[in-house]
């Protein structure tokens, strides 16, 4: 393609930026574009001032409410990537309604002036569950994702041919507001496979995202890109004068961006909760934006990986499961509240750009609920499925589940004594012989053996709960669910099993009753009212202590999981779920029996003891 005529264009096609990202454009240049190593936006110098938040993360009830609170923090760009996983559950069969209406999301921040940088992937990391990959693709053991295997890729096709047609329209150069779409996704801490690469950005432009600016972003020490792709990179609070050096080594001729700025952090299961001082980071955007460098703070709101969308980090050779909130610590908290840190960022941004935003929206009150009776309940034992019988183990995608419980269970033909080692357990065991549970396994723990006796006919039951699939890194390409390997008693090889796959997305169809229940897993269910219901004002905060591990759902919407060890101690409830009377939860709890008796706040609980970001 002609160089010229494609800058014109505004087309992203990498090749109008050569290696040093530097090119020539004309006056007629429409769209997002570079010039001298510098962006312009039609031509004329354009500094991106960009928040990321995630449209699956945000009831779509305040999708508007939040892309305001944008405007008014002084951005000019809304970054967001697209979840795969949640618009592609089985395969095949697309979801683009509702919650997934991600055009729709598009075009109100158009509506709200705001610009789109669009993160399609396929794989985009996220802490999101398996980086937003289907849990489908792993049926096949041999399938290799973020690579050229056929298996891999022409699923991955598809989904972006169907992407492009909810939103390659939404173009800037079409009547929209996407003005740049990134190439897959910090593939620099994945991989070096050019061919890769090159696949998916023929894919983005032949699914019909040809008139947007194409980059790349990374935090590794070499960027996974190509050598005519623009680059942006990503850091933390702190690392702002090192990481910009970085940058201007892979491109020296600029533009220059951070295409994450880590304003805040995420937490883990059994971790502390992470957070960074206002001051700090209104500091270093200042040194940022006088150096003229173009910014998206990640996140500028996180919210919610609601349901069982957390995902998990492999570090220090140990696996580490995220919790449901994404509040990151950000300028605007897990329910859309400013806080101190949006404040102080918002007068940088004033000041920086010399542009006063629309004033601040006012923030809703939030409400507390006493006394929620959940006196209905059913234990998991009595609600068993058909089993599959099966010779082996079988992980969870190779019986079609992505999330839940997966239960083995294997009559015992002799007498044993001695250690019971699971190979491969991903993620929490427990451990029942005759329905009594004598053990509990924890993958965090590295945490797969224990001492066991056993009495021939005895029943002998694995319970394995799913804490999220990997998502970042190469450990993510084995991250099946379940049992991987083998049983093993006294080093002999356990066979011959019934599997029971348990994806909990049924919990109205249980058979509950008015009693106590004494023989956990349970599941509990009761109602209650609200004095506020239906927008903001009524926003609360589920109180899960006294709640063990398990899982949480509000009016069939799944809030997420519960875990005593912490940090988090809240399920976010958005208002716009509530109604004034008759709202049911159920609860789902692996370790509590009797009959539970829980709270709202007013205020989230995400951890006691807190640490700066890394």
């Amino acid at each position: 393609m002609n160089v010229l005529k494609s800058i014109s264009m505004g087309v992203g096609l990498g090749v109008l930026l050569a290696s040093n990202v530097s090119a020539a454009t004309t006056a007629t240049a429409r769209g997002l574009t570079i010039e001298q190593g510098h962006f312009t936006f039609d031509g004329k110098p354009f500094r991106i001032i960009s928040g990321e938040m995630h449209y699956p993360r945000i009831p779509r009830e305040y999708w508007r409410a939040r892309l305001k609170m944008a405007k008014a923090m002084g951005l000019n760009t809304i970054t967001t990537y697209v979840f795969w996983n949640a618009h592609e559950a089985e395969p095949g069969h697309y979801d683009f309604s509702g919650q997934n209406d991600v055009a729709e999301f598009i075009r109100e921040a158009q509506q709200e002036g705001l610009y789109v940088i669009l993160r399609p992937g396929p794989y985009v990391c996220s802490e999101w569950e398996f980086g937003g990959l289907p849990a489908w693709l792993l049926k096949d053991k041999d399938t290799q994702v973020r690579s050229t295997d056929p298996k891999f890729m022409q699923p991955a096709q598809r989904w972006l041919q169907r992407l492009g047609q909810e939103l390659a329209p939404l173009q800037y150069s079409r009547g929209g507001n996407i003005i740049a779409v990134q190439v897959e996704n910090e593939y620099g801490s994945f991989g070096h496979d050019d061919a890769y690469l090159e696949q998916i950005r023929q894919d983005l432009i032949d699914s019909g995202f040809n008139t947007s600016l194409f980059y790349t972003s990374d935090s590794a020490e070499q960027p996974g890109s190509l050598p005519d792709l623009l680059k942006v990179i990503n850091f933390g609070v702190g690392h702002a004068h090192e990481k910009f050096a970085q940058l201007h080594t892979w491109q020296p001729g600029g533009p220059y961006m951070a295409g994450e700025y880590w304003v805040g952090w995420f937490d883990h299961w059994g971790a502390p909760h992470h957070v960074i001082g206002a001051e700090k980071v209104a500091t270093e955007l200042a040194w940022i934006l006088q150096q003229g460098y173009s910014v998206n703070f990640y996140m500028f709101h996180g919210g919610t990986s609601f349901g069982w969308m957390n995902g998990a980090n492999w570090d220090d050779d140990s696996y580490q499961p995220d919790v449901n909130s994404y509040d990151y610590d950000s300028p605007l908290d897990e329910s859309g509240r400013p806080t101190p840190k949006y404040n102080a960022l918002r007068n940088v941004i004033m000041k920086a750009t010399g542009v006063t935003p629309p004033p601040v929206p006012a923030t809703p009150a939030t409400q507390a609920i006493r006394g929620i009776k959940l006196d209905e309940s059913v234990s998991l034992w009595d609600e068993l499925p058909t089993p599959t019988a099966s010779h082996e183990l079988q992980t969870m995608e190779a019986l079609g589940q992505a999330y839940g419980d997966i239960l083995y269970r294997k009559q015992v033909t002799a007498d044993f004594a001695g250690e019971l080692r699971i190979d491969g357990l991903h993620d929490y065991a427990q451990v029942y012989v005759d329905g009594k549970r004598v053990g509990i396994l924890d993958r965090r723990l590295k945490q797969d053996r224990l001492t066991l006796k056993l009495a021939k006919g005895d029943t002998l039951d694995l319970l394995v709960q799913n804490d999220g699939r990997i998502n970042f890194g190469q450990q993510m390409i084995t991250e099946r669910k379940g049992i991987l390997g083998g049983v093993t008693l006294q080093g002999q090889p356990l066979m011959d099993w019934q599997i029971y796959s348990l994806p909990f997305n049924d919990s109205d169809s249980l058979h509950y009753a008015r009693v106590t229940c004494q023989h956990a897993p349970c599941f509990y269910r009761g109602t209650f009212d609200a004095p506020v219901s239906g927008s903001a004002a009524a926003d609360t905060f589920l109180d899960t202590a006294g709640l063990g591990k398990g899982f949480v759902w509000l009016n069939g919407h799944p809030l997420g999981r519960t875990w005593r060890i912490g940090p988090q101690r809240t399920l976010y409830v958005p208002g716009a779920w509530l109604k004034p009377h008759g709202n049911q939860l159920v609860v789902l709890d692996l370790l509590v029996e009797g009959r539970p008796v829980l709270n709202t706040l007013k205020h989230p609980v995400l951890g006691t003891t807190t640490v700066p970001a890394p």
